[in-house]
């Protein structure tokens, strides 16, 4: 049975006096994709925001409950906040390519880790980029422009990015909205590769890539978490009624 990588118990979030996230426990398994979706204004950025403190930056916010990563609170005051959210990276909706070389893109965080052998910097540019299949697109230009990129090629390099700082849970909010089904296609077969060495936690673009992808799923509306479990469960027979009008279309 796979164990727990992330726990999230009694959790409630609030923007200001406005609460987003009521009341939400999860379990992540390690090892697993992930997926967590639901209609607009669900919470589901916000709980993966959470989850590397993202929201930290955003003075109006406020966390009630507990997450944990490997048995330890992300939010005890002994955790260091830059190790945090290298143990678990973010890789946003819109690609955020650095106005650098493909190369440097991959390297920068490595750039803040001290003891690293510019050997070890390439080899790690070769290896993120494998994983995020996207080495033999570039290998012979990766001192050009990260911009001359296309799109899916930028989602596959900021997911390239991440790697280079070898995590341990990779966050993913709906990373293929923008693209087309060759890229999008690239970026799936590439996480369900990823998942023998990480965990992934997505907020799919749609539903189909959901059930594509993904070991366990969490529905979630309006900032509740409605159902969870496996995959094949939920999408085949799920116990809520809301649940099952959501994946039928009836809304969102």
């Amino acid at each position: 049975m796979a164990k727990n990588k992330i726990e999230i118990k009694n959790m409630n979030f609030y923007y200001g006096a406005k609460k987003v996230i009521h009341d939400l426990s999860l379990e992540i398994k390690a090892n697993q994709i992930t997926s967590i979706f639901g209609p607009a204004n669900s919470g589901t950025t916000t709980l993966l925001r959470a989850l590397n403190r993202l929201c930290d930056l955003d003075h109006d916010a406020r966390m009630e409950g507990q997450i944990f990563l490997d048995g330890v609170d992300i939010r005890d005051p002994a955790t260091i906040v830059t190790e945090l959210r290298r143990r678990i990276g973010f890789v946003f909706e819109v690609p955020t390519p650095l106005p650098m070389s493909i190369y440097d893109n991959v390297t920068y965080g490595l750039r803040f880790i001290r003891g690293k052998s510019k050997a070890y910097i390439t080899e790690t540019v070769e290896w993120a980029l494998q994983n995020a299949a996207l080495w033999d697109e570039v290998k012979d230009r990766l001192h050009d422009p990260a911009f001359g990129l296309s799109g899916g090629q930028q989602q596959r390099l900021c997911v390239a990015r991440v790697l280079a700082l070898k995590p341990e849970v990779i966050l993913i909010d709906r990373s293929c909205s923008g693209l087309d089904p060759i890229s999008t296609a690239k970026i799936e077969q590439s996480l369900v590769a990823l998942k023998k060495d990480y965990t992934v936690i997505i907020s799919p673009h749609n539903i189909a890539q959901a059930g594509r992808v993904s070991d366990r799923v969490a529905f979630m509306l309006m900032g509740e978490l409605i159902e969870e479990g496996a995959s094949s469960q939920i999408f085949i027979n799920p116990k809520d009624p809301r649940t099952e009008d959501f994946l039928a279309g009836r809304f969102g």
